[in-house]
């Protein structure tokens, strides 16, 4: 570039011609670039990179042509002389792509040039003629105007951006009005300094822009925080000028003869709802996301501008009188003004105004009169809404626990409507007490009048809290609704007398592998040995035995009951099970029996499958007799893939698989026919259902008759005989009530799939109001999925049904056999009752399923809740609709939980939003990480309860303390996060978890003394760097019960606890525990300890806690590699579980000093001990189950196990030297009760 020119000492830059000319030039450039109408060898990345930089250049051009041509320099003249060059290179190409050169080499120079012109110059003019501002106004328009071309790479959310530009186009218009003489100068004399101090900000604002931008080399996310960092704090002061504007407009120059004022303030008054409504919430996101101090005014100010935005957010033009439309708007703009000078008034520390607080909360209540009686047009006769559902118990469920959270809730937009909602609260409840089944019977039309005025009540709430149509429902329509309700009431209060309700027995289940309620079998004695026989003897090579029938039948607990067998586990070397179901994902099945084929019963992801599987898998299973049971298997083709890796080595393996196809059992078949599975015989039903009902007891003479008739019609379906059995064990020992179970049943009730589903509404029917919704959500779960107390607890606090605990609720579901439990911690879901939720969730409008079906279109009834599944079916584009506002889907805005799972694939765009999710109560996008636009946009989702969501930065964003409602707080983070002053004003935050730790604010190094969460109780991955004064830090969470702490650096000489249940204490690098254990609560029910060092005392110490149930010590070393020799007469009194993992210890001596009196489970992981001395009748005089992995050094599992009669499991995984002794002791067990009754496992996968 070499057209810098010496002339005198000075360098002669082009015309002001030429300039222009290149402007022209070079915004047409970018436009065909952008479009794809250049050809070039560059990425599309750096082609976004490169219009980018250019699109600065041309901004540069046109400010610096417009403001400093006249008093042009030097260094401006060099730079315009290099813009010109450029220019000319662009439309005059030399080689084979000039841009590649323009890209690394002219552009890189000349954008150095302009930041160094930028950072040493400013504008400003002490006086400006009127001509001048003319100019000012449409070069900034122009700038504006340029920076659009390439919007979607700067801006990714643009309503800022578009409210500057239309804001800023309005006063540029109303200017020319003035300039052209259309009005007298004293008409709008005043204004005229503000429209001369903004243009200069403005200004200011463009070159401090482009000087960030370019200093910060185009970083995409550093450019949007810029820009909205800039554009937030202008608008504070443009916005109120161009109300004062309007106000001009609509007052002084209402009279005009002039065409061109009467057409300006035609547009103007058109587009004044548009931009009244986009500057209010714009004010409303800045008080957010900047966090503003809460007092009475920021709250009252939300108020306000809550009710203008739900006026203005309708329909004006559908709405109101068309001649009182101005006037409305007048006010609407008067109020938006006062907001503004209030909230800056308050961002410059200026003295709360009392008096304008109590004149915001009269003008809310004089609006909606004058609203009422004034401008709204009068409401037209439209047909009352319809309950649209069928399921009103589970309906009124739901709605009356929505409206108790709303009651709860500090979110000022439901302070406009807070009296409304309790008295629709009261009303509905007092009517639900009052209607169980018998009353929705015998008055029907009554019932269904309650559920259609509190469904119409439910839709004005949610219409008014989404602004969705939300100004008539206010106003004119949820008056009148609460008056139907109250009448209704009347009319329920004088036909139905109260209710005397007694509670059903109801008696506690246990949940264990011995007493399971699912495991209950009768019949199919011959059919069991039949396919004993079948597995143990016939043909050397491989054989399937298939067991086909309708579901219910019993087909899985008949192969489970083989797959257990005595027999059957002696005869084979590996035993594996997996569910098929309609999982179309082969490598997935293979991979799940490989795990269980090497002893790993942990769940594994899609993420974890081993593309070679299958090969392992046939390596695996080479020259060993093995046994792997398919079941519920639908298809050939997925049968034919999972034989396929199966070896034939005439060892007699065997398949069992278990269908409801007969096409498919056949298309297996290699020997033996398949089995296709009968009904119960007459005695065996009565068996089931009495051993059901009684258990081990008789049934009494006067309930023989009508049991034979309930076993008789339940047509000897298992299934629908454990069904009716958990009814009848609910209810009272009486006939009268055994004979309305009766004659609720069909007579054909075996003969259809649909039959059988009318027998789980039966049991559906008498669960608690409380746990049906419960029962329905288990649908949110796949097919045959193992459901985790844990995971069930979390889903139940995701969904709002915290009426009962998980425990509770599983009692319940357990005692009517709607789930099966396994163990302690996991249920499973008949396939038939997984349907039936399924169903019931689709049909009571409680999910949707994206990724089971396609996303909700705009003629959808609102579901309460969707939820993202994984699949390759459909492409993410039907994700899109759920974030995407401008596709109007009414079924969005009224969600109420939005959940993914484990939909990593989805990645958010500028387009996204989440902000009009305005009812979200419950959000978990913890598998996407999410742009830090979307994450203060959550800030606005005032309704959140529990919020799951992954992110990057290491602070919560400052908008978070406006989720007045939160209450779980579950966070995925790379990086430690801060606790910063956010945090702690969520003050009804009860749960946090940080999956990479949190730690406090170290720039603050005293807490103010008011800094407290009272409501919190779980606390997960708290850092302790270890000066922190704990003393301080715990008092601040008096009700604290779960505890997950690290402590790195160094140990505090003293940590002062509070009263905790649940305490898990790690230390990194591994360090000493202080001898202040007897500082541990003594409430403690729950303790694990981590990388320390401790001694036989401490461990003494630890024996004392007298509520302690659980105890794990994991990295943990004992007295430096010494033997673990407790003092004489430690009883551990409460423990029930011990678990040892990666302990460092050479000898552990328990001798017949050491009492666990309570053990019921003892768990051994890699464990460095070789000795093992243990009197284990007298030390765990209770133990039920002993779980050894990985002990390479333990020579033997000391005999005296096979002593303790409580014994029922040993499982061995990963150390064969104890194969030896552990089936001694089973032998030995044997030998002395005569009975097969401790079961063991032992896992070894060899080399």
């Amino acid at each position: 570039m070499g057209r810098g020119k010496e002339n005198e000492g000075q360098t002669k830059g082009v015309s002001s011609v030429v300039l222009c000319e290149d402007i022209v030039n070079l915004l047409d450039f970018i436009e065909r670039l952008n479009n794809g109408r250049i050809q070039t060898s560059l990425n599309t990345h750096k082609i976004e990179n490169l219009t980018l930089e250019l699109t600065f250049v041309s901004a540069f051009c046109h400010l610096y042509y417009s403001l400093f041509l006249a008093s042009s320099n030097d260094e401006m003249s060099c730079i315009s002389n290099e813009i010109h060059d450029l220019v000319q290179s662009l439309f005059h190409p030399s080689g084979e792509d000039m841009l590649v050169n323009i890209m690394y080499h002219d552009v890189p120079r000349l954008l150095e040039n302009i930041i160094s012109y930028i950072s040493s110059h400013s504008y400003a003019e002490p006086t400006m003629t009127e001509d001048r501002l003319v100019e000012l106004l449409d070069a900034i328009l122009i700038y504006l105007q340029c920076l659009r071309c390439c919007s979607d790479l700067i801006f990714p959310s643009m309503t800022h951006y578009e409210l500057l530009q239309n804001v800023f186009g309005n006063l540029r218009d109303f200017h020319r009005l003035k300039v052209n003489g259309c009005f007298k100068y004293d008409t709008i004399e005043y204004v005229l300094p503000h429209l001369q101090l903004m243009a200069l900000r403005i200004v200011n604002f463009c070159f401090t822009f482009l000087g960030d931008c370019t200093l910060h080399d185009f970083d995409k996310s550093e450019v949007t925080r810029l820009n909205s960092k800039l554009a937030a704090n202008l608008l504070v002061d443009v916005i109120p000028v161009e109300l004062e504007v309007m106000h001009i407009c609509f007052t002084n120059l209402k009279g005009s003869n002039s065409e061109e004022v009467v057409r300006s303030i035609k547009q103007l008054l058109e587009a004044s709802p548009d931009i009244l409504r986009e500057s209010l919430i714009y004010l409303q996101e800045h008080m957010i996301i900047n966090a503003v101090t809460p007092s009475a005014s920021t709250c009252n100010i939300h108020v306000m501008i809550e009710f203008l935005l739900i006026i203005l957010t309708d329909e004006l033009k559908d709405v109101i009188r068309h001649d009182k439309l101005f006037v409305l708007l007048a006010r609407l703009r008067e109020l938006t003004k006062e907001l503004f000078i209030l909230f800056r008034n308050l961002e410059e520390n200026m003295n709360e105004a009392s008096g304008s607080n109590l004149n915001m909360l009269e003008n809310i209540e004089l609006l909606k009169e004058n609203l009422k009686n004034v401008f709204l047009k009068a409401r037209a006769d439209s047909p009352q809404l319809r309950f649209p559902m069928s399921d009103g118990p589970l309906f009124m469920t739901l709605l009356l626990t929505n409206l108790g959270d709303l009651v709860k809730s500090n979110a000022s937009s439901v302070s406009l409507i807070k009296e409304e909602i309790k008295q629709v609260k009261e009303d509905l409840e007092i009517i639900r007490s009052l209607f169980g089944y018998v009353e929705q019977e015998l008055h029907r039309d009554l019932w269904t009048c309650v559920l259609d005025t509190a469904y119409e009540a439910e839709h004005a709430f949610n219409s008014i809290l989404a602004r969705d149509h939300g100004l008539l429902q206010l106003i004119l329509i949820l008056p009148d609704t609460i008056e139907k309700i109250k009448l209704v009431k009347k009319e329920v209060q004088e036909k139905i007398p109260k209710r005397i309700v007694a509670n059903a027995p109801n008696k506690p289940v246990e949940r264990n592998s011995s007493s399971t309620v699912g495991k209950i079998i009768v019949g199919f004695e011959e059919e069991t040995e039949w396919i004993i026989r079948k597995l143990t003897s016939g043909p050397a090579e491989i054989d399937v035995i298939s067991i086909v029938g309708m579901p219910g039948i019993g087909k899985t607990t008949l192969a489970y009951r083989v797959y257990n067998h005595k027999a059957i586990v002696d005869h084979f070397d590996v035993c594996a099970w997996c569910t098929v179901d309609q999982e179309r994902n082969e490598k997935k099945l293979l991979q799940k029996i490989f795990n269980q084929v090497i002893g790993l019963k942990e769940r594994f992801s899609e993420k974890d499958i081993d593309d070679g599987v299958a090969d392992k898998l046939w390596k695996q299973l080479c020259g060993k007799r093995y046994l792997i049971v398919m079941d519920d298997m639908w298809d050939t083709e997925t049968l034919d893939e999972l034989m396929r890796p199966l070896p034939e080595f005439h060892k007699g393996s065997r398949v069992i698989l278990t269908s409801r196809k007969k096409e498919v059992a056949l298309h297996g078949k290699c020997h033996s026919d398949p089995l296709y599975l009968r009904l119960l015989r007459s005695e065996e039903s009565r068996e089931l259902l009495k051993k059901r009902v009684f258990g081990e007891e008789g049934c009494p003479d006067e309930l023989m008759d009508v049991g034979k008739r309930i076993a008789k019609k339940c047509g000897g379906l298992p299934l629908v005989l454990d069904l009716i059995g958990g009814v009848l064990s609910r209810k009272e020992k009486k006939e009268t009530l055994w004979l309305e179970v009766l004659h609720s049943l069909s007579s054909s009730i075996f003969k259809d799939e649909e039959e059988v589903v009318k027998a789980i509404q039966l049991s559906y029917y008498h669960l608690s109001d409380d746990v049906k919704p419960c029962l329905v959500c288990l649908a949110t779960y796949p097919k045959d999925e193992d459901i985790r107390m844990s995971e069930l607890e979390d889903l139940l606090i995701f969904q709002g049904l915290e009426m009962k605990s998980a425990e509770e609720v599983v009692d319940e579901l357990i005692s009517c056999s709607l789930v099966i439990p396994f163990d302690d911690s996991i249920i499973k879901i008949h396939d038939l009752v997984h349907d039936f939720c399924d169903i019931k969730c689709r049909k009571e409008k409680l999910f949707h399923f994206i990724g089971r079906s396609k996303a909700p279109s705009s003629s959808d009834l609102m579901p309460r809740g969707i939820i993202f599944y994984y699949t390759d079916v459909y492409s993410l584009d039907e994700y899109r609709p759920v974030f995407d506002p401008e596709q109007k889907i009414p079924s969005v805005k009224h969600l109420l939980s939005l959940k993914d799972f484990g939909v990593t694939s989805l990645c958010f765009s500028y387009e996204n939003h989440l902000k009009h999710l305005r009812l979200l109560k419950s959000l978990d996008l913890g598998s996407v990480t999410l742009p830090d636009s979307l994450l203060n946009e959550i800030g606005m989702l005032v309704h959140l309860k529990y919020l799951k969501i992954e992110m990057k930065t290491n602070v919560l964003p400052p908008s978070f303390s406006n989720l007045c409602n939160l209450e779980t707080l579950v966070v995925y983070n790379d990086i430690c996060i801060i606790l910063s002053p956010c945090f702690w004003s969520l003050a009804k935050l009860r749960v946090v978890q940080m999956t990479w730790g949190a730690v406090f604010d170290p720039v603050i190094t005293v807490l103010d003394e008011d800094l407290r969460l009272e409501n919190l109780t779980t606390l997960h991955n708290l850092y302790l760097l270890g000066s922190e004064d704990t003393e301080d830090i715990f008092k601040r969470f008096p009700n604290l019960k779960n505890l997950q702490v690290l402590i790195k650096k160094q140990i505090p000489e003293k940590i002062c606890f509070p009263r905790l249940d649940v305490l898990n204490l790690s230390a990194f690098p591994q360090n000493s525990l202080p001898e202040y254990t007897h500082d541990f609560p003594l409430s403690l029910k729950k303790l694990k300890l981590e990388w320390f060092t401790v001694t036989s005392d401490i461990l003494s110490s630890i024996a004392r806690l007298p509520n302690l149930e659980e105890l794990t010590l994991q990295y943990t070393i004992i007295e430096e590699d010494k033997e673990w020799n407790m003092e004489d007469h430690v009883v551990f009194q409460n423990l029930k579980s011990l678990k040892l993992s990666r302990l460092i210890f050479s000898k552990w001596n328990m001798d017949d000093h050491v009492i666990f009196q309570d053990l019921k489970s003892l768990e051994l992981v890699d464990l460095s001990f070789s000795e093992w001395k243990v009197d284990a009748e007298k030390s765990f005089p209770v133990l039920e189950k002993l779980l050894i992995c990985t002990c390479d050094k333990l020579i033997e599992i000391p005999d005296s196990f096979g002593d303790i009669a409580s014994l029922k499991f040993i499982n061995v995984r990963l150390s064969p030297q104890l194969k030896e002794s552990l089936f001694k002791i089973k032998e030995y067990v044997e030998e002395m009760t005569g009975e097969d009754k401790l079961h063991v496992e032992f896992n070894d996968p060899g080399p």
